[in-house]
Protein backbone atom coordinates (compact mmCIF):
# COMPACT_ATOMS: atom_id res chain seq x y z
CA UNK A 1 0.00 0.00 0.00
CA UNK A 2 1.35 3.34 -1.29
CA UNK A 3 1.53 6.53 1.33
CA UNK A 4 0.65 10.26 0.83
CA UNK A 5 3.79 12.83 0.95
CA UNK A 6 2.09 15.48 1.33
CA UNK A 7 1.84 16.10 4.76
CA UNK A 8 5.85 15.68 5.07
CA UNK A 9 6.68 18.65 2.09
CA UNK A 10 4.61 21.09 4.20
CA UNK A 11 6.89 22.07 6.58
CA UNK A 12 9.70 22.06 3.91
CA UNK A 13 8.20 24.46 1.55
CA UNK A 14 6.90 26.75 4.56
CA UNK A 15 11.17 26.99 4.84
CA UNK A 16 11.77 27.64 1.82
CA UNK A 17 9.23 30.56 1.51
CA UNK A 18 10.54 32.37 4.85
CA UNK A 19 14.05 31.48 3.88
CA UNK A 20 13.31 33.45 0.12
CA UNK A 21 11.67 36.06 2.25
CA UNK A 22 14.12 36.74 4.45
CA UNK A 23 16.89 36.74 1.72
CA UNK A 24 14.31 39.11 -0.21
CA UNK A 25 14.76 41.32 2.85
CA UNK A 26 18.51 41.08 3.08
CA UNK A 27 19.08 42.29 -0.42
CA UNK A 28 16.36 45.22 -0.10
CA UNK A 29 17.82 46.64 2.79
CA UNK A 30 21.48 46.27 1.71
CA UNK A 31 19.90 48.06 -1.26
CA UNK A 32 18.28 50.82 0.81
CA UNK A 33 21.97 51.17 2.53
CA UNK A 34 23.84 51.24 -0.87
CA UNK A 35 21.23 54.26 -1.69
CA UNK A 36 20.94 56.40 1.20
CA UNK A 37 23.98 55.59 3.40
CA UNK A 38 26.28 56.89 0.97
CA UNK A 39 23.83 60.03 0.85
CA UNK A 40 23.39 60.08 4.70
CA UNK A 41 27.18 60.34 5.35
CA UNK A 42 27.88 63.31 2.66
CA UNK A 43 25.26 65.04 3.82
CA UNK A 44 26.45 64.70 8.04
CA UNK A 45 30.03 65.57 6.33
CA UNK A 46 28.33 68.66 4.67
CA UNK A 47 26.45 69.44 7.90
CA UNK A 48 29.36 69.33 9.92
CA UNK A 49 31.44 71.91 7.35
CA UNK A 50 28.66 74.47 6.87
CA UNK A 51 28.50 74.56 10.86
CA UNK A 52 32.21 75.16 10.74
CA UNK A 53 31.97 77.66 8.46
CA UNK A 54 28.92 79.55 10.37
CA UNK A 55 31.15 79.41 13.35
CA UNK A 56 34.32 81.01 11.43
CA UNK A 57 31.75 83.54 9.76
CA UNK A 58 30.39 84.34 13.13
CA UNK A 59 33.63 85.05 14.82
CA UNK A 60 34.46 87.20 11.83
CA UNK A 61 31.15 89.17 12.04
CA UNK A 62 31.99 89.59 15.75
CA UNK A 63 35.74 91.33 15.04
CA UNK A 64 33.53 93.47 12.42
CA UNK A 65 31.01 94.40 14.99
CA UNK A 66 34.43 95.38 17.37
CA UNK A 67 36.45 96.95 15.21
CA UNK A 68 33.11 99.05 14.18
CA UNK A 69 32.74 100.15 17.98
CA UNK A 70 36.15 101.25 17.99
CA UNK A 71 36.38 102.86 14.94
CA UNK A 72 33.15 105.10 16.56
CA UNK A 73 34.76 105.48 19.77
CA UNK A 74 38.11 107.00 18.12
CA UNK A 75 36.03 109.14 16.03
CA UNK A 76 33.86 110.22 18.91
CA UNK A 77 37.11 110.76 20.52
CA UNK A 78 38.90 112.57 17.72
CA UNK A 79 35.68 115.02 17.59
CA UNK A 80 35.51 115.71 21.33
CA UNK A 81 39.47 116.46 21.00
CA UNK A 82 39.01 118.53 17.63
CA UNK A 83 35.89 120.63 19.46
CA UNK A 84 37.93 121.53 23.09
CA UNK A 85 40.95 122.35 20.34
CA UNK A 86 38.89 124.49 18.70
CA UNK A 87 37.37 125.94 21.67
CA UNK A 88 41.18 126.02 23.14
CA UNK A 89 42.05 128.13 20.37
CA UNK A 90 39.18 130.46 20.28
CA UNK A 91 40.27 131.77 23.51
CA UNK A 92 43.69 131.89 22.95
CA UNK A 93 42.78 134.15 19.93
CA UNK A 94 40.52 136.24 22.38
CA UNK A 95 43.04 136.77 24.84
CA UNK A 96 45.49 137.84 22.59
CA UNK A 97 43.33 140.52 20.99
CA UNK A 98 42.96 141.64 24.59
CA UNK A 99 46.88 141.60 25.42
CA UNK A 100 47.23 143.40 22.14
CA UNK A 101 44.91 145.90 23.19
CA UNK A 102 46.43 145.74 26.79
CA UNK A 103 49.40 146.71 24.72
CA UNK A 104 48.00 149.22 22.31
CA UNK A 105 45.91 151.30 25.39
CA UNK A 106 49.56 151.33 27.69
CA UNK A 107 51.64 152.43 24.64
CA UNK A 108 49.23 155.41 23.86
CA UNK A 109 49.45 155.98 27.89
CA UNK A 110 52.76 156.07 28.44
CA UNK A 111 54.99 156.14 25.10
CA UNK A 112 56.76 159.06 24.00
CA UNK A 113 54.62 160.19 21.67
CA UNK A 114 51.37 159.53 23.47
CA UNK A 115 49.06 162.05 24.11
CA UNK A 116 48.96 163.97 27.52
CA UNK A 117 46.08 163.97 29.50
CA UNK A 118 45.27 164.31 33.25
CA UNK A 119 42.65 162.53 35.09
CA UNK A 120 40.34 160.66 33.02
CA UNK A 121 37.94 157.71 32.75
CA UNK A 122 39.13 156.26 29.88
CA UNK A 123 36.45 152.97 30.18
CA UNK A 124 33.38 151.87 31.75
CA UNK A 125 31.74 148.71 31.85
CA UNK A 126 28.60 147.35 33.57
CA UNK A 127 27.72 143.68 34.41
CA UNK A 128 24.59 142.31 35.64
CA UNK A 129 24.51 140.57 38.60
CA UNK A 130 21.52 138.55 40.62
CA UNK A 131 18.53 140.21 41.40
CA UNK A 132 18.61 144.18 40.35
CA UNK A 133 22.49 144.41 41.31
CA UNK A 134 25.20 145.68 39.25
CA UNK A 135 29.13 145.33 38.90
CA UNK A 136 30.92 148.13 37.64
CA UNK A 137 34.58 148.58 36.59
CA UNK A 138 35.56 151.88 35.53
CA UNK A 139 39.31 152.43 33.91
CA UNK A 140 40.68 155.52 35.21
CA UNK A 141 43.87 156.95 33.20
CA UNK A 142 46.35 160.05 33.95
CA UNK A 143 49.38 160.76 32.01
CA UNK A 144 49.52 164.16 32.12
CA UNK A 145 52.33 164.15 35.24
CA UNK A 146 54.13 160.93 35.15
CA UNK A 147 55.43 161.17 38.39
CA UNK A 148 52.41 162.28 40.42
CA UNK A 149 49.94 159.68 42.23
CA UNK A 150 46.35 160.52 41.64
CA UNK A 151 43.85 159.57 44.86
CA UNK A 152 40.44 160.10 45.56
CA UNK A 153 37.19 158.51 45.28
CA UNK A 154 34.75 157.52 42.39
CA UNK A 155 31.23 157.59 42.32
CA UNK A 156 28.50 157.02 39.81
CA UNK A 157 25.16 158.29 39.47
CA UNK A 158 22.48 156.58 36.90
CA UNK A 159 19.60 158.69 35.02
CA UNK A 160 16.68 156.93 33.52
CA UNK A 161 12.94 156.43 33.59
CA UNK A 162 10.81 155.12 36.22
CA UNK A 163 7.23 154.94 36.00
CA UNK A 164 7.28 157.31 32.77
CA UNK A 165 8.83 159.75 34.95
CA UNK A 166 12.58 161.13 34.50
CA UNK A 167 15.12 160.11 37.41
CA UNK A 168 18.19 160.50 38.89
CA UNK A 169 19.81 157.92 41.04
CA UNK A 170 22.81 159.21 43.50
CA UNK A 171 25.38 157.00 44.85
CA UNK A 172 23.70 157.10 48.43
CA UNK A 173 20.54 155.54 46.08
CA UNK A 174 22.44 152.91 44.32
CA UNK A 175 24.63 151.83 47.36
CA UNK A 176 21.35 151.64 49.21
CA UNK A 177 23.25 153.41 52.32
CA UNK A 178 22.74 157.05 53.51
CA UNK A 179 26.12 159.41 53.02
CA UNK A 180 27.86 156.00 50.92
CA UNK A 181 31.29 156.63 50.36
CA UNK A 182 33.07 156.69 47.53
CA UNK A 183 35.47 153.92 45.99
CA UNK A 184 38.93 154.93 47.07
CA UNK A 185 41.61 155.17 43.92
CA UNK A 186 45.03 155.56 43.82
CA UNK A 187 47.61 155.08 41.29
CA UNK A 188 50.23 156.45 38.79
CA UNK A 189 49.06 155.53 35.68
CA UNK A 190 46.05 153.82 35.35
CA UNK A 191 44.08 151.35 37.70
CA UNK A 192 40.40 149.97 37.25
CA UNK A 193 38.29 150.42 40.10
CA UNK A 194 35.19 148.10 40.79
CA UNK A 195 31.73 148.14 42.62
CA UNK A 196 28.39 146.82 43.29
CA UNK A 197 24.98 149.41 42.47
CA UNK A 198 21.60 147.76 42.96
CA UNK A 199 18.54 149.92 40.44
CA UNK A 200 15.11 149.92 41.36
CA UNK A 201 13.20 147.12 39.39
CA UNK A 202 10.66 148.97 38.00
CA UNK A 203 14.09 151.48 36.80
CA UNK A 204 15.07 151.52 33.36
CA UNK A 205 18.30 153.11 32.89
CA UNK A 206 19.61 155.75 30.21
CA UNK A 207 22.98 157.30 31.19
CA UNK A 208 25.53 156.42 33.52
CA UNK A 209 27.94 158.95 35.07
CA UNK A 210 31.09 158.59 36.90
CA UNK A 211 31.89 161.07 39.32
CA UNK A 212 35.90 161.46 40.46
CA UNK A 213 36.58 163.35 43.48
CA UNK A 214 40.94 163.89 44.14
CA UNK A 215 41.56 164.58 46.78
CA UNK A 216 43.64 167.43 45.31
CA UNK A 217 42.00 169.38 42.85
CA UNK A 218 38.74 169.56 40.88
CA UNK A 219 36.13 166.59 40.61
CA UNK A 220 35.62 165.88 37.53
CA UNK A 221 32.36 164.12 35.67
CA UNK A 222 32.53 161.85 32.87
CA UNK A 223 28.76 160.19 30.86
CA UNK A 224 28.65 156.99 28.86
CA UNK A 225 25.09 155.88 27.34
CA UNK A 226 23.57 152.67 29.34
CA UNK A 227 23.90 150.52 26.11
CA UNK A 228 26.78 150.82 25.54
CA UNK A 229 28.81 150.44 28.87
CA UNK A 230 25.87 147.32 29.62
CA UNK A 231 26.99 145.35 26.35
CA UNK A 232 30.32 143.80 25.57
CA UNK A 233 32.29 147.15 25.07
CA UNK A 234 32.65 149.64 27.30
CA UNK A 235 32.31 153.29 25.16
CA UNK A 236 32.51 156.91 26.09
CA UNK A 237 30.10 158.58 24.80
CA UNK A 238 29.74 161.93 23.26
CA UNK A 239 29.26 164.44 26.32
Amino acid sequence: MTQSAGPASTPRSSRLVIALVLVSLALGAWGLWQTFGADAAQARSELSTARRAMRAQAQELEQLRQRVTTLTRSDQISRDANRDLQSTLAERDEEIAGLRADVAFYERLVGATSQRRGLSVHALRMQPQDGNAWHFTSTLTQNLNRGAISNGRLQLSIEGTRGGRLQRLGWADLRQQPAAPGVDYSFRYFQQVEGDVVLPADFMPVRVTVRLVPRSGAALEESFAWGDVSGATGARSAP
